[in-house]
């Protein structure tokens, strides 16, 4: 662990862009649990159900420290006075328009949401200090196992080569890390760039795998099982991803040998599991059979994603580390109370 590691500081507010998102209700939920101030934005669009962003926000708003905003931050000026308004300590940015083969087809929100909209942020926290005002200590930002595209190299690490992204998701997402260090060198914003690996759990987005499944699971209707089922994800419970996130949290990176204060993170479980066996363990989740369609690859996707962790268990003696078989266990429980509410048979 790092020698100047310090431990979480009640008295820091925290903003989280794409609050009602999966990861962002997840953090905000572990924070205010804490008794962390915590201001959420999102701007609630459609990509998936939006009640499931609405329940998200009805459970954190349970809170009296949590403050929401329905905000896009594609919208500079809007992003400038929420920053002068609520002067944050730290920022999270988890807002972004997600999915590897929806940016095939939608390339412009990924543009609007993740290139446009995270200038903006870097923008705010730059100027978040001028004429006196609150410096922000510390940003961190989602990026994503995507950047490594189809390297055949694993496990993947940060020093690894990630030129050749092979969807503009990715693309966007190696663009943040760029701009992010950019801003870092030449402002002084210290940045942390968390490079996600397939996030799955309770409250997750119906967009991701487990979740589809499920529901066709449910419904008796088949699955589409890409590449014969040859494909491995490095599936990470979501409680995993938020630990390594509040660690990181009061933590901004050291100086490195420019003096520029950036650094990059795997988060991921370090145990790749074959697509197959994922899904075999959701059905006994589940208590029900699937029914299988077979397809080849699809454009976009990558054969395996494998994160190499060692830099997040020597700076902050942390490796995800919760089984499949839990994990899955626990989104089949919430997942039998959300559909018993919210879906139709």
């Amino acid at each position: 662990m790092r020698a100047d590691y310090r431990a979480l500081d009640c008295t820091k507010k925290i903003l989280i862009t794409g609050a009602a998102g999966f990861i962002g209700y997840h953090l905000a939920d572990r924070l205010l649990k804490e008794g962390f101030t915590v201001f959420g934005v999102d701007n609630l669009n459609d990509y998936y159900d939006v009640r499931l962003k609405e329940f998200r926000l009805s459970e954190l708003e349970k809170y009296e420290k949590f403050k929401f905003e329905k905000l896009d931050i594609s919208e500079k000026k809007e992003v400038k006075r929420m920053f002068s308004e609520n002067m944050p300590d730290i920022v999270v940015n988890l807002a972004a328009q997600g999915g590897v083969r929806y940016s095939i087809d939608n390339p412009d929100v990924y543009i609007a949401s993740n290139i446009i909209g995270f200038y903006n942020i870097l923008e705010a926290c730059r100027h978040s200090g001028d004429n006196g005002g609150h410096a922000v200590e510390h940003l961190l930002f989602a990026s994503s196992s995507s950047v490594y595209g189809n390297q055949q190299k694993t496990p993947f690490s940060v020093t690894d080569p990630v030129d050749r992204p092979i969807s503009l998701y990715a693309a966007t997402k190696k663009s943040n890390e760029l701009m992010a260090y950019t801003y870092s060198h030449l402002y002084g914003i210290p940045s942390t760039g968390l490079r996600f690996f397939t996030v799955y759990g309770p409250c997750g987005r119906p967009d991701m795998a487990y979740f589809s499944f499920s529901e066709k699971i449910m419904k008796g209707e088949p699955i589409k099982i890409f590449n014969q089922g040859d494909l491995y994800r490095d599936f990470t419970y979501v409680d995993d991803i938020v630990e390594g996130i509040v660690r990181m949290l009061n933590n901004p990176p050291l100086p490195n040998e420019e003096g520029d204060r950036y650094k990059v993170y795997n988060i991921g479980n370090n145990k790749p599991v074959k697509l197959m066996d994922f899904i075999e363990t959701l059905e006994n989740a589940l208590g029900k059979k699937a029914l299988k369609e077979y397809y080849p690859m699809q454009p976009g996707d990558v054969y395996q994603t494998y994160a190499d962790v060692d830099d997040l268990t020597a700076d902050f003696d942390y490796r995800p580390s919760t089984e499949i078989s839990e994990g899955l266990g626990r989104f089949a429980e919430w997942y039998r109370d959300w559909r018993e509410l919210y879906t139709e048979e």
